[in-house]
C-alpha cells in the first residue's frame, strides 16, 4: 500500500505542477485549438503523469509528451506513431500486454515496467529549455523513489539520456569522470555499482523511424538486453537468499 500511495502522490504532484508557465500555456493552447483529426476529442492538456507497473523493475525515460499524442490522451507514448513503435517493441519483449496504445482507457498495462519523462509537459517544437529540464528534475527524482524494485533504466534519446545522467550524478551513482566517459549511443550501457543499470536507445520519433535510423529489431534488442539484465539480477538475488 505504501508503494501505491507514493506512486499516486508522485503522479498527483506531476499533474498539478505549474512550474513552467511557457509549457503550461502551450499545453492549454494545443488542447484548445486541437488537430483537425482530433477536433471532436477532449484533450488532456496538462502535465502527463507516469504510467505503468508500480512494482516495475525497468523504468523507461522519454523526453516529453507529444503535443497531439500524450498531451491529448493523458498517457505516456499514447496516441501517436512514436508510441505505436515503442509499444510494439515492449509487447514483443514481454513488458506490455498489448502492441498498440491508443487511449488511456484502452486496457493496456505494462508488466514489470513503467514510463516517465524528463519533462512532463509537451514543449513547443518538442524542445524543452534547460531551465524547464531543471524544474522538472524533481519529478524524475520522486519517480525513482517510488520504484523500490527498480533494476534498470532505458533512456530514449540523447536529451532523456542526459537528464538521467544528471540524476545519476546527483545521486552519486556516477562520478563526473564516469559520466563523461559514458557517451550516448544506441545500445550503450553502464552498470554503476549499487545502482540501476542504464541503457541508451535512439528515440522512437518519426524522424528516426521513418529514416531507418531506428528500426524495430534495434529497439527490441535494447529491451531484450534490459530483460536479460533484470533476469540476471533476480537470479543473483535468489542465490544470495539461500
Amino acid at each position: 500500500m505504501a508503494g501505491r500511495s507514493a506512486w499516486n502522490e508522485a503522479n498527483e504532484a506531476i499533474i498539478s505542477c505549474a512550474r513552467c508557465p511557457r509549457l503550461v500555456a502551450y499545453c492549454a493552447e494545443v488542447a484548445a485549438t486541437k488537430r483537425a483529426a482530433y477536433r471532436d476529442e477532449a484533450y488532456w492538456g496538462k502535465p502527463v503523469p507516469n504510467f505503468g507497473d508500480r512494482r516495475a523493475r525497468l523504468l523507461i525515460v522519454g523526453l516529453a509528451p507529444g503535443a497531439h499524442g500524450a498531451n491529448r490522451t493523458g498517457r505516456m507514448f499514447t496516441g501517436d506513431r512514436s508510441g505505436d513503435f515503442l509499444f510494439r517493441a515492449l509487447y514483443e519483449t514481454g513488458f506490455s500486454d498489448s502492441a498498440t496504445s491508443t487511449a488511456s482507457d484502452d486496457g493496456l498495462s505494462l508488466e514489470g515496467a513503467a514510463i516517465t519523462a524528463a519533462v512532463h509537459c509537451a514543449p513547443p517544437g518538442n524542445r524543452p529549455t534547460g531551465e524547464e529540464f531543471r524544474r522538472c528534475a524533481g519529478h524524475l527524482e520522486s519517480t525513482f523513489d517510488t520504484l523500490g524494485r527498480l533494476k534498470g533504466v532505458v533512456a530514449l534519446g540523447k536529451l532523456a539520456f542526459d537528464a538521467t545522467i544528471r540524476f545519476y550524478k546527483g545521486r552519486e551513482w556516477l562520478d563526473a569522470g564516469a559520466a563523461r566517459a559514458f557517451h550516448f549511443g544506441h545500445g550503450a550501457a553502464i552498470d554503476p555499482p549499487g545502482a540501476p543499470f542504464l541503457l541508451a536507445s535512439y528515440h522512437p520519433s518519426q524522424q528516426n523511424t521513418f529514416t531507418g535510423r531506428l528500426t524495430q529489431p534495434m529497439l527490441r534488442a535494447v529491451f531484450r538486453d534490459a530483460a536479460r539484465r533484470i533476469a540476471g539480477a533476480a537470479a543473483i538475488t535468489r542465490r544470495g537468499k539461500r
